[in-house]
This record gives C-alpha cells, structure tokens and sequence, in this order.
C-alpha cells in the first residue's frame, strides 16, 4: 500500500511539473516566434535573390513584379484571415504581411548586401518583432484577467488574498451555484497551510469587501498545500425560515435530519445516532424554539425512537406543546432524579441484550427502542443530583451511546461550573448567539475555533443561527453558518409566539408516543395514559431519596459500619462507666465532623452572598454556592430552600427564569 501511494504521489508531481513545464514552454514559443520568422524570412529573401536575379539579370524586372503580385496575395489573405477583433490587431497583422513581402522584393532585386537594404531589415525586424513580442504580452495579459472574471472565485479570492498579505496563492472554482461559490486554493508550497488560510479569513473577506462570515474553508484531506473554500451570502439568513415539515416521516431514527438552512441555501442532513449532543446559546437565541423543536419535530416522526425529556426550569414552556409525542417528561427534581436512575438501571440489560445478537451497537430492527434523553436547562439538572447520582449519570453517559441512545444537554454557557469537564469532552457541539468570543470557546469544538466560526456576532439579534461540529457534518461545513426552521410565522414572515405554540402543538397530536411500537422497558418507562406509575428499577437498586434524608441516612450509616476502636472493651446498660485516668487518653479521638445549627448556616450562607457581592457580582447561580455544601454539612436543598425565602424576604431581587441566576439589587443584609 505504502509503495502504491508512493507510486501515486509520483506520478501526480511529474503530471503537475509536467503541465507546469509544457505552459512555460508555450509562453517561451510565443515569444520566441517572431525572431524565427524574421530570419527565416530574411533566409528566403536571399535565396530568392540567387535563384531569381543571377542566372537571367535581364529578366529580374519580370520577376520583380512576380513577387510583388504575391506579397500583395499575401497580404489580402492576410487581412482576410485575421482573428484580430479590434482594428489595431488586424491592421497590425496585415501590414507586418506587407512590410515583410516589400522588403523581401528590395533583396530579391538589390542582393542582401545592398547597404540600404540589409540595415532597413535589420532595423525594421527588431522593430517588427517587438511589435509581435509586445502585442503576445498584453494578449495574454488580457486573457488572464478575462479568465479570473470569468473564475468568480480567483477573481474575488486572488483580490483579496493579496491584500490580506497572502499574494501567492491562486484559487480556482469547483462549483458555482445561485448562492455560493466552491472552489480549492492552491497554497504557496512549502511556506503557506490551511491552517495560515483559516486564520487569514477575516482579512481576505476585509479585502473583498464581503460581510463578515462570507468565507469558510476547510483542510484538503489529500494535499497539506490546498484548501477548499466556499463563498456564500449570509444576509440571505436574516429572517426566519418557516419549518418545512419532517423530511423522512415513518423512517428510522437513523436517517439524516433535516433541522435547518446553511447558509449557501443546502438542507442541513445531520445524523444523531451514535453520539450526545451539547446545545449551547445565549438566552434568546434560539436553542429552544429553534433547536429543541426542529431537533424533536423530526425525532417523534421517526417509528423507532422514544423521548424521555427533562425541564426543572421551565416546566412545561419549551418542552410541554410536544407532550403527547413525548414518552415521558419530567419538570420536578425528584421526577429527574427518578428517571435518571431508572434508565441508568437499564443501560446494562441494554448492552447485554445486543451483545447477545452479536452487535456491538444499536442498528435498526434490533429490538430495542432507540432512545433520545433530552435534558433541558443542565446545569439546573445536574446540580440536583446528589454525588453519588452525578456519578452515576457520567457513567451513563459514557455507556448509553452503544446501548442505544442519544444524550443532548441544553444549556446557556457550558463552562466547568455549569459543565463536567469529563461529559463536555464527549459531546458533538451546536452552539448558538452568544455575547462573546470568550462564551464561544466553551460552545464550539477546536476545530470550528480554528475554522473561524464567530457565534458573538449573532449574539440573540438573529434567533435560530448556529454552527454544528458532529460526526455526520463534512468538513468544510463545522464553521459554515445554519438557520433552524422557524414555528408560527405571522403574514409579515416573523415569528409569533402563540403561533409557534399552536403549530407545535398540533403536530405533536399528529405523532403520539402510545401509538409508537416500543420495547417492554421503554414501555415500562414511558409515563403515559393507563402505563405504569411507579419507577422502574433494576433489582438491588434503592428509591431515590430527598437530599436531607440522604444526609441523614449517611450519618446513620457511617455509624453502624464504623468498626469498634477496642473490640476487647465490653459494657452492659446497666455497667458503671468508670472515670478516665488523668494524664493524655490511651488512643486519640479522630476530629468531629463540621456540624452546625440552623443559625449558622443561615449566618454562612449570608457571609457567601456578601463576598459574591463584594466581589462585583450582582446576580449568581446555586453554582456560586457549591462551596458552602461542600465544606460544611448543608445539603443544596437546605440552601435552595433559604434563597427562595430570601427572595420571599426582600433580601434577594428575585430569580431570572430566563438567565437561571438569582438577582441581588443590593448588599444582601440579615
């Protein structure tokens, strides 16, 4: 293989010396063609002259006017034949045919050493052939710049690459459509990468005159000096774009998607199976009625997937027009923790039950279900998860990939306090407007960085805009801006919210999750009419427990399994408990555990809000607060439970829905 692949480098570097060689040798030829054709002539000249003038001298005044009668043929064919469009060209080409047939006559007549004569030729065919040199120059000049206008991408991309300080490269279109341009870049070799070009984008689209986000390129996977680049216009995504309908209703869960427009105008086919999914983006950009609804429009309509949807933030706002086709929704924190544990039950069974066909993975007609785990607001999600849960839903997600199932976690900035560094490393990226290049970084993968891709620019002033980095999107298409449909449009093509509601509603009616044919344990999941009411778990797995039971629950049992310190000392209720001997104790008592009564906590809770405040903070997330439950014994309930008294009190501003942080207009004061 190695040899073959050495043999095939070969042969493509001699065919490109090859074409390089033979279009300098044709430049050569045309340049070098006028002198050989002015000492060929002044050659036929001579002989002409022997041949006619020496063997009969009486007879030269008849050959003379022979020659004559034929340089004048031969300007007529001349003038007759030129291609020259303009009237220099031809007037050119006629009276070099003239010129050369005149003094062609004076040799044969006066013999080439006439001094008048051999100078005039001399003189007149350096100048002739200049003429012929400058006029092939400027020809080809012309057509060069006629072929880069007819090339709209080395036209456009030549201009601006040059003033973008990259003048060596040259780009040549591949395809050319109504609404964007592709083509490949030839890179200066040895000095210039694709990777130098990505990072040159904003300047070459400064060079054009191009909006912002015109250019996208990626690596050409066979050539480390090429890059390939598509143009498009990407004020054509400034107003939404009505939903279409699902693009493959009845099909399997593992055909494409079609969730949105890029930018060149292409469907967007996306393929969920096989991976999870982070969507991330600003509060109002579009993740929710954009992405959540396109995402689940096209899944409920596909026969071999079943939803099962959590939202503890928003309730029933984003997720609860989909209700019926949903197998299951979840917006109280015990119901979360619930399903969680239940599906974390079944990932094993799961596994086990493919490995017993043979499979590695899930592929359709298996038997089980294909799953789609829709986690709205995470951060919200996973911080009321006790760690022993946190754990265990990792562990899930590492795991439920292969077992047949897809996680997508929504959220508004994915950094390592809303987001486990370990789950964010295993996630697909579509990342919405943010509010800026440093809330970008924790939305888009290295590469779609690399590539140029700029979410701030949208920021929530273009709702439903994003950027995809999966294992189903081509290269050349990660930095690439889409559009997501848009629900409900008004007659004026904006969107209406009442509108969006209703129409998805409607559809979701069309596509219930009880008239889905599913597997005996997505069934004993599903919380649907007449289905079952209590959770499901897997033998030897306990009922979730509310956080303060949980807390109790460890204290008790951290005193059972703890061992005896002195098996060897025996006591009876009854037994008199003798004073200990002065001087230090035989053994040394481990530290007491933090423990603290209801004023205290409450006193920590208001010192930690005062030094978020003193710190610049004027609102914060139970996030900022992880602290408190990780170094003393409060759990997250206690302190949930006291923020909402707080904002109850006055002491807090309230809590922002959209934004999940709590408000502190003020110096949080007791």
């Amino acid at each position: 293989m190695a040899g073959r692949t050495k043999d095939l480098v070969s042969v493509e570097t001699e065919s490109s010396l090859s074409k390089v060689a033979a279009k300098e040798a044709s430049k050569a030829i045309a340049i070098v063609t006028p002198w050989f054709v002015g000492v060929l002539g002044y050659g036929l000249a001579v002989a002409l002259h022997y041949i006619l003038h020496t063997p009969d001298p009486g007879m030269m005044s008849v050959w003379s006017s022979v020659v004559t009668i034929c340089a004048l043929i031969l300007t007529g064919v001349t003038y007759g034949q030129s291609h020259a469009r303009g009237l220099w060209g031809k007037a050119h080409t006629t009276l070099s045919t003239f010129l050369a047939g005149m003094w062609t006559l004076a040799v044969v007549i006066s013999g080439p050493g006439h001094p008048i004569v051999w100078r005039l030729g001399v003189v007149g065919g350096i100048t002739l052939a200049l003429t012929w040199n400058i006029r092939t120059v400027i020809r080809a000049k012309n057509f060069d710049a006629q072929a880069a206008i007819g090339d709209p991408l080395a036209f456009l991309f030549g201009q601006g690459a040059e003033r973008a300080g990259m003048p060596a490269i040259e780009a040549k279109t591949t395809t050319a459509g109504a609404h964007k341009v592709e083509g490949a870049v030839q890179l200066e070799q040895g000095r210039q990468t694709a990777e130098d070009l990505q990072r040159k984008v904003p300047y070459v689209e400064s060079g054009i005159g191009l909006p912002p986000g015109s250019i996208t390129t990626s690596i050409d996977p066979d050539d480390a000096s090429k890059a390939k680049v598509t143009i498009s216009d990407p004020r054509v995504m400034k107003r939404p774009i009505p939903w279409p309908g699902p693009s493959r209703p009845g099909g399997s869960v593992i055909e494409p998607f079609r969730l949105a427009l890029w930018q060149d105008l292409d469907e967007l086919a996306y393929v969920i199976v096989g991976h999870h999914l982070q969507m991330m983006g600003m509060t109002g950009a579009g993740k929710g009625f954009g992405g959540a609804w396109n995402f689940l429009a096209e899944f409920i309509s596909r026969r071999d997937g079943a939803v099962f949807a959590v939202d503890i933030t928003k309730g029933e706002q984003t997720l609860g027009p989909l209700r019926p086709a949903l197998h299951r929704l979840e917006t109280t924190p015990a119901g979360a923790k619930q399903l969680l544990a239940e599906l974390q039950a079944q990932v094993k069974p799961r596994t086990d039950y493919l490995a017993s066909k043979g499979l590695a993975k899930w592929k359709p007609g298996c038997g089980l279900t294909y799953w789609l785990i829709w986690l709205e607001e995470f951060p919200d999600i996973f911080d009321c998860l006790s760690d022993k849960e946190q754990e265990q839903f990792l562990s899930m997600l590492k795991a439920i990939r292969s077992a047949g199932g897809t996680i997508v976690m929504s959220l508004q900035r994915s950094d390592y306090t809303q987001m486990p560094t370990l789950a964010r490393g295993q996630l697909a990226k579509m990342c919405f407007g943010v509010e800026n290049s440093a809330d970008a970084s924790f939305g888009l993968s290295e590469r779609q960085q690399d590539a140029g891709a700029r979410p701030e620019l949208w920021t929530n002033a273009q709702p439903g805009m994003a950027y995809l980095d999966a294992p189903s999107i081509e290269e050349g298409r990660i930095a690439m801006p889409m559009r997501t449909y848009a629900w409900g449009l008004d007659a004026n093509g904006e969107f209406d919210d009442e509108r969006a509601n209703a129409a998805m509603r409607e559809y979701a009616a069309q596509w219930p999750a009880a008239a889905k044919d599913v597997d005996e344990t997505t069934a004993a999941l599903s919380r649907l009419s007449g289905g079952p009411t209590e959770p499901l778990l897997a033998q030897g797995e306990e009922e979730p427990v509310d956080d303060d039971e949980e807390d109790v629950r460890n204290v008790a049992s951290e005193y059972l399994r703890t061992e005896d310190p002195d098996p060897t000392v025996q006591a009876d209720i009854d037994d008199e408990i003798p004073d200990l001997p002065e001087g230090d104790p035989p053994w040394r008592f481990a530290g007491p555990d933090q423990r603290m009564t209801a004023e205290e906590r409450g006193a920590a809770l208001m010192k930690r809000l005062q030094e978020l405040w003193d710190g610049g903070a004027r609102d914060f997330s139970s996030g900022d607060l992880r602290p408190l439950w990780e170094t003393t014994d409060m759990s997250r309930s206690w302190v949930q439970k006291s923020l909402k008294k707080l904002v109850e009190a006055g002491t807090l501003g309230g809590y922002d829905d959209e934004a999940q942080r709590y408000l502190m207009p003020s110096r949080p004061e007791v």
